[in-house]
């Protein structure tokens, strides 16, 4: 019921689920993933769709702002820093009690490398991109999600993330690595975009946005754009229940 009514809410209704709600956009870091002109695509979108949205560009918007009853959403653009305890805890108290986040490539998934309760709640963590920019296909996996749905497989010229993922995550694209620039990863199949959950708060991925230009490929634009309209909507759905452990039970 859930997905459904995630779905039918801009389709059918010709509302979106964002409208109205209170979201947080916080971007710094290494201004090399460009978190500057992500901000001018996604925060005049967010506004378009009916968000009342904050921008932030210090991690102490997270300490300031009661986000428990504040904030619908908070999305991180924030490459490679570090977070004082404070504003860690903050954060993950916000997200564990019902308020949603999402984010892409390193601006969620190499955010804080020293900081494993937060990679705890993201679900994953970078930890390589073979060859650096290079030519990849990602595949879609889950045709039956509204983030995914109606999709189809598509190629990127940017960094393949080699990332290292929690088994209890929903995975929703993949893609699969060559022996060309580490010979012993030939054949890995490591997700690209997924969603989960860190206590109430729901969290969506996507390793995709290296720079800004790559969501100049739609379905790259897309698929951030409908995992940021399902994850702001953990205060006002049931809890999705898909956990499929990788690792079953030896007998």
């Amino acid at each position: 019921m859930a997905q459904t009514s995630l779905a039918l809410a801009v389709t059918l209704a010709g509302s979106s689920p964002l409208t109205g709600k209170k979201v947080l956009f916080v971007w710094g870091g290494w201004m090399g993933h460009e978190p500057d002109k992500c901000r001018d695509i996604f925060v005049p979108w967010l506004r378009s769709e009916g968000a009342v949205v904050t921008v932030s560009d210090t991690l102490e918007s997270y300490v300031k702002l009661d986000q428990k009853n504040e904030v619908d959403l908070i999305i991180q653009a924030w490459t490679m820093g570090q977070i004082e305890g404070e504003q860690e805890k903050a954060l993950l108290e916000a997200v564990s009690s019902g308020t949603g986040i999402a984010g892409w490539h390193g601006g969620l998934c190499d955010s804080f490398r020293n900081n494993t309760e937060y990679q705890f709640m993201t679900g994953g963590q970078w930890v390589a991109h073979p060859g650096g920019v290079i030519d990849y296909r990602v595949n879609i996996t889950d045709h039956d999600d509204p983030v995914t749905k109606g999709l189809a497989d598509f190629d990127m010229h940017s960094e393949q993330y080699y990332m290292h993922v929690d088994p209890n995550v929903k995975v929703l694209a993949t893609t699969t690595f060559s022996d060309k620039y580490a010979g012993w990863i030939g054949g890995s199949v490591v997700p690209v975009a997924w969603k989960k959950y860190y206590g109430r708060g729901r969290v969506f991925y996507s390793s995709l946005g290296h720079v800004a230009s790559d969501f100049s490929v739609p379905q790259a634009l897309e698929i951030m754009k409908r995992g940021i309209r399902w994850a702001c909507m953990s205060r006002y759905e049931p809890v999705e229940q898909w956990q499929k452990p990788v690792y079953g039970r030896l007998r």
